[in-house]
């Protein structure tokens, strides 16, 4: 199954963060000479291209720029790397820097090509999308009125996006049921807060949710943790569902406020060696006890703390396989501003596992009902302590009594000691 993904907005990105997870290392653009190995392809590609210039009929489809666009994506997308590894046109470039950067305009959702249907992976937090209530696994039909079934994605997020302040009405079809629904978003521009939490009602354990791994992330979850901390948590829930990744950097310094010591991740180059990529050690540090959410959205950056934590026995993961986005991906800018972000290293947990194209396992596996919808830190201020526990959100609920667990049983080795002295 061909996956494609971006962001609405749209970027790219994703899920597994293609965009938003790039490692800007500088790479340097061979010069343009044909390796002699490759002259019989380049020769067959040249031919294809004069038939189609000699004979295609509607001559005004001949648009040689959007033909040697399209050779380029099926160049990258033969090599397999679905969701990752993907060739940018000049503006989908401008679109995932202001991704990085943390604010973009559109509606605010992450979605995929599946097939020839375009599917919505999540709204991100506190986003037009999230307020009209599009779900994971909503199939958009129609993008103002106009059908957008089999169209590539780039002219889909085309479509939708648009000025800020104006509107645009989505076809929604629920992969559940066949029943379908019109929603009316307005674009905006969106900042990205990638960290938020709450307090879960009735309890001493803190939500932290990470939406996604951008400048400032680390920060955002120093200040949060803090918060907790001073609110009375005595635990903590880790939530990466839906976490489509980001930057390394941001990733490793999120793990290292949790790892006290040992390496973050390992890196295998094309060569084949192995590089540790250990703790960051100037960054603040908590010793609570923290349980990790995880679903198949959980990608990339996501993914290397998700591992870092489990491998380290700090955490146990809790809910689905992630996505198994393991590359770092390199930027190859090409002439006129496009650009190929190609998985030049491979990502390996701290004790050597692959998880590219294979998702990380959960310690305890626990699925979310069809049509749940996922309890989010920004949704708790009127909860009550029974509406939480009757929610039908069954990973944070396994999350809450895990963690409940981890606090009695550091609470009776506390008595234990002091009873001896």
């Amino acid at each position: 199954m061909r996956l494609t993904t971006l962001l609405l907005v749209f970027v790219f990105g994703l899920v597994a963060g293609v965009a938003v997870d790039r490692q800007y290392l500088a790479g340097l653009i061979p010069a343009a000479v044909v390796p002699w190995r490759a002259v019989p392809d380049f020769l067959l590609m040249s031919r294809a291209w004069n038939l189609i210039d000699a004979h295609y009929v509607d001559r005004a489809s001949i648009k040689p720029r959007n033909m040697t666009y399209a050779a380029i994506s099926g160049m990258v997308d033969s090599l397999g790397d679905t969701g990752h590894s993907t060739f940018l046109t000049p503006d989908m470039v401008k679109m995932a820097d202001s991704v990085i950067s943390g604010h973009f305009a559109g509606i605010g959702a992450e979605v995929r090509l599946k097939g020839r249907q375009v599917v919505i992976v999540t709204p991100l937090d506190g986003t037009p999308a999230q307020r009209a209530h599009l779900r994971p696994g909503d199939i958009i039909l129609k993008v103002d009125g106009k059908s957008v079934t089999g169209d590539p994605l780039g002219e889909v997020v085309d479509h939708i996006r648009g000025p800020v302040g104006t509107r645009v009405v989505l076809e929604l079809m629920d992969p559940a049921d066949g029943k379908k629904r019109t929603v009316t978003l307005v674009r905006a521009k969106i900042p990205i807060h990638t960290v938020s939490w709450h307090m879960l009602p009735g309890t001493v354990v803190a939500d932290v949710r990470i939406s996604s791994f951008s400048n400032g992330t680390a920060e955002q979850l120093a200040k949060a943790l803090a918060a907790a901390r001073e609110a009375g948590a005595r635990g903590i829930i880790l939530d990466l569902r839906n976490d489509p990744g980001g930057l390394l950097t941001e990733a490793i310094d999120v793990a290292s406020q949790f790892v006290v010591k040992g390496n973050v991740m390992l890196e295998r180059n094309v060569h084949g060696r192995v590089r540790p990529v250990p703790v960051s050690a100037d960054v603040p540090k908590t010793a609570l006890p923290v349980v990790v959410l995880v679903n198949g959205g959980t990608a990339s950056a996501a993914e290397i703390v998700a591992g870092a934590l489990k491998d380290d026995r700090r955490a146990p993961l809790i809910g689905e396989k992630t996505f198994g986005t393991g590359t770092v991906l390199q930027q190859f800018m090409l002439p006129d501003g496009a650009a190929l972000l190609l998985a030049v290293e491979e990502w390996l947990t701290p004790n050597g596992h692959s998880f590219w194209h294979k998702g990380l396992e959960p310690t305890e596996k626990v699925a979310l009902p069809a049509n749940a919808t996922m309890l989010r830190p920004d949704a708790m201020a009127g909860l009550t302590a029974k509406a939480l526990r009757a929610s039908h959100d069954t990973q944070l609920l396994a999350g809450l009594r895990a963690i409940e667990a981890q606090m009695t049983s550091a609470a009776q080795e506390t008595v234990a000691v002091l009873g001896k002295h």
